[in-house]
């Protein structure tokens, strides 16, 4: 019962961090599957692009019918990073556990001072195809290697690299996050290599994200400035952390 509440728990707030957010959740789904309920970090990575994808799909739809998705944009920015999410997928199965959790930290650490720095203005531009596609090739490696979707990296490119006014590079981010996620999970499930899913805790994980991707979004209509990204990113801070030192030590 405890491990369920947990998972119920856990789901909800990646949920509300996607659906606010636009990511940003995926990057807490890590940490919380190894941390509160017992996946190594080989597990945990696969299952969190298990949760995040049918969680952004869900939150993608709400934003859709908002108008806030730049589709073709999207389209565009997620095919850079699909050859290599599934390379990187590859890879991170046949990595030592301490390398993946350090990387991660590192990773989450970087996001979240993203995250605390002041926003940039919002732009209307021409897009440069080459940025473009380098930030999306890396995106792409950062889902492949760490199960994350890459919406908290993928947010700020959409504004700076490409231009979209905030409000629709949060629903972009979540077309290109489904994508990248499907990607490098399709990689995952065809270079298997035994790892065992606890399909029990999974389950309801999921669920709790996908209701909280709803809440998620009708709480960043609602809430003014950054409060909600700037407690987020203290929260991702703390966890970097600690995963840095239970990686390193």
């Amino acid at each position: 019962m405890t491990v369920l509440i947990l998972a119920l728990a856990a789901g909800a707030v990646i949920g509300l961090a996607l659906g606010g957010l636009g990511g940003g959740g995926s990057v807490l789904a890590v940490p919380a599957l190894i941390y509160l309920l017992g996946f190594t970090p080989a597990q945990a990575t696969t299952a969190s692009l298990i949760i995040v994808t049918p969680t952004s799909i869900t939150s993608l739809g709400g934003h859709a019918k908002d108008g806030n998705v730049a589709w073709r944009t999207g389209l565009l920015f997620a095919a850079a990073g699909i050859v290599p999410a599934i390379l990187a997928g590859a890879v991170a199965g046949h990595l030592p556990q301490a390398v993946l959790t350090a990387a991660f930290a590192v990773i989450a650490a970087l996001a979240a001072v993203r995250m605390l720095r002041p926003a940039r203005a919002e732009t209307s531009g021409t897009v440069n195809p080459g940025r473009a596609g380098a930030v999306g090739a890396g995106l792409g490696t950062v889902t492949g290697f760490l199960g994350v979707g890459g919406g908290f990296l993928a947010v700020p490119a959409l504004v700076s690299v490409l231009s979209l006014p905030m409000r629709r590079a949060v629903g972009t981010s979540l077309l290109v996050i489904t994508i990248n996620s499907l990607a490098a999970l399709g990689s995952r499930a065809s270079t298997s290599t035994g790892t065992q899913l606890d399909w029990a805790v999974i389950a309801p994980f999921t669920a709790a994200a996908i209701l909280g991707a709803w809440d998620g979004k009708r709480l960043a209509n609602n809430l003014k400035g950054r409060t909600l990204q700037n407690v987020f990113a203290y929260v991702l801070l703390a966890v970097a952390a600690f995963m840095l030192v239970d990686a390193v030590f």
